[in-house]
């Protein structure tokens, strides 16, 4: 009889909590649960930067990016001969949420070494209205052409860093601590080939 008790009141607490999540307020407490989670996560299973060998080529380097947000249009041709992180991202996206504390400490530190592509299908008005809330001011983009397949992704948060090459070095698909000891590694080593 216990045992019964005790699994209907964890199934109950369970389905309050669900219902919690797609409440207005459960957008900001899933950013923050997925943040805590990806910081695990992160210290286990790190993103890896590929070999030189296994770097990935794209199919085309003329990609026009829109300046949205502190940024001016460019095109990811002039990138060449730099390194590049990309990120797919969206204001309405809890994991995309998540890793953005940790972006903005790795912005912060890395942006006259590394140039940063902030890409959101988002309007202006509410990137704008996102970042105004979290005190964030990253150089944020919309695509003004077709990007090509390697660095395209049909979820988000997706990461891609392109070597001084324009190849992708490194790619991980779902939030992630940037901010970490081992991302930081990786950029120097991109940034001393």
């Amino acid at each position: 009889m216990f045992s019964k008790k005790k699994d209907l009141l964890f199934y109950l607490i369970f389905f309050a909590f669900l219902l919690f999540l797609m409440t207005p307020y459960g957008l900001g407490t899933k950013a923050k649960l997925t943040q805590g989670l990806t910081y695990v996560t992160s210290k286990l299973f790190p993103p890896k930067i590929n070999d030189q060998d296994e770097r990935v080529v794209l199919s085309s380097y003329n990609v026009a990016f829109e300046g949205i947000n502190n940024a001016e249009d460019i095109n990811l041709a002039s990138l060449k001969g730099k390194i590049v992180f990309i990120n797919h991202w969206a204001t309405w996206c809890s994991p995309c949420r998540a890793e953005m504390p940790s972006l903005n400490r790795l912005y912060a530190d890395y942006k006259d070494k590394v140039t940063f592509v902030f890409l959101t299908t988002d309007s202006k008005k509410d990137v704008e209205k996102y970042y105004t809330n979290k005190g964030f001011d990253f150089p944020t983009y919309s695509l003004k052409s077709h990007i090509p397949q390697q660095i395209s992704s049909n979820t988000i948060p997706a990461t891609f860093i392109l070597d001084k090459e324009g190849k992708v070095s490194l790619e991980e698909y779902g939030p992630e601590d940037w901010n970490s000891d081992k991302v930081r590694a990786t950029l120097d080593e991109l940034l001393a080939e």
